[in-house]
Parts: C-alpha cells; sequence; structure tokens
C-alpha cells in the first residue's frame, strides 16, 4: 500500500459482511501495513499525553492488538475483557444487548485494583454496547475509567453519544457513516 497521512486510508471497506447491506470496515489491512500500524497507535494515544494511565483495557478481540501495543508504549499493563467463558480464573460478567439477542463479556476479578486509572481500547465503535459493558466492569471493579480510544467510529449507530452519556471521554481516529 502506498504511504497516506490518513489512518482511514488503511482500511478496506468489505460489501455485504458479515450480512448483506453491511459495509464491513476491515482494520486487518491497518495492522499489516508497519507505517499505518504505528500511525494508528501515535495517534490513540496522542489525547492521552501527560496523562495518567495505569492500565490499558483492551476489548475482545482486535483491541487486543490495539491495546496490547498501546500498553507496550506507555510501560503499562494490559487487561483483557473477553466474551464469557474464555478467561481461566474467577471472573465477573456484564451482560448487553446485540441488535438480535444479548452477549455476556467478562474480566478477571483481580485484574484492577480500586483507583487505577484506565484507558479501553478496541478498533471500532457502533452501538458503543461493548464499550458500555467494558466499562461497567472496570468500575466495578473500582478502576476510573479515564476514556475510551478507537479507530473508527460509525457515528449513525450513536455509540459515542452513548458513552458520553456516561461521562466518558471519547476519540476515535476516523469516521465512516452508515453501519
Amino acid at each position: 500500500m502506498p504511504p497516506s497521512n490518513s489512518v482511514k486510508d488503511y482500511i478496506r471497506t468489505i460489501v455485504d459482511f458479515p450480512h448483506e447491506g453491511i459495509l464491513f470496515r476491515d482494520v486487518t489491512t491497518l495492522f499489516a501495513d508497519p507505517r499505518g500500524f504505528r500511525m494508528a497507535i501515535d495517534q490513540m494515544l496522542h489525547p492521552y499525553a501527560g496523562t495518567q494511565i495505569d492500565k490499558v483495557v483492551g476489548l475482545e478481540a482486535r483491541g487486543f492488538i490495539l491495546g496490547g501495543a498501546i500498553a507496550h508504549q506507555l510501560s503499562k499493563g494490559f487487561v483483557p475483557v473477553r466474551k464469557k467463558g474464555k478467561l481461566p480464573a474467577a471472573t465477573i460478567a456484564e451482560e448487553y444487548q446485540l441488535e438480535y439477542g444479548s452477549a455476556v463479556v467478562e474480566i478477571h476479578d483481580d485484574a484492577l485494583s480500586a483507583g487505577e486509572k484506565v484507558l479501553i481500547v478496541d478498533d471500532l465503535l457502533a452501538t458503543g454496547g461493548t464499550a458500555e459493558a467494558g466499562i461497567k466492569l472496570c468500575e466495578r471493579l473500582g478502576a476510573q475509567v479515564i476514556g475510551c480510544v478507537f479507530v473508527v467510529d460509525l457515528p449513525d449507530l450513536g455509540g459515542r453519544r452513548r458513552l458520553e452519556a456516561m461521562g466518558i471521554e471519547v476519540h476515535a481516529l476516523c469516521e465512516f457513516s452508515g453501519h
């Protein structure tokens, strides 16, 4: 891929995936390009320069890739929020609504300590359900969520408004209209 000045240029769109009528924003092309990936990590960190962050929390699954890189850059620990049944030790869980039905995410019950400041990371913000569940898990463990950062925001789906209504600062590197 030729050099680009925009993270958005590294993201490909897959038409009709996973269902007809959906425009899937595929960040694997961003991850595969060393310049694009570095640009994304640097830009995700930029709003938090000088901010105390104790841990980085990544939402399954692409949030693990981004969150791991951000945690490494900050020399901080990384905490995964995973789908139900994937973590081996004692967990707490949070259910959230999907377009059709519901899902559950979990975090180890000893992953965060009261008062720790955490940054939540994922690739895409759509309706905000997964991020809201992650925020609630962190807060139940006594951590303070200082913000959520995403590569892509789909503003038509309302996730940013949902998280900001919870008092959470939201940053995204780019937006795509539609869903």
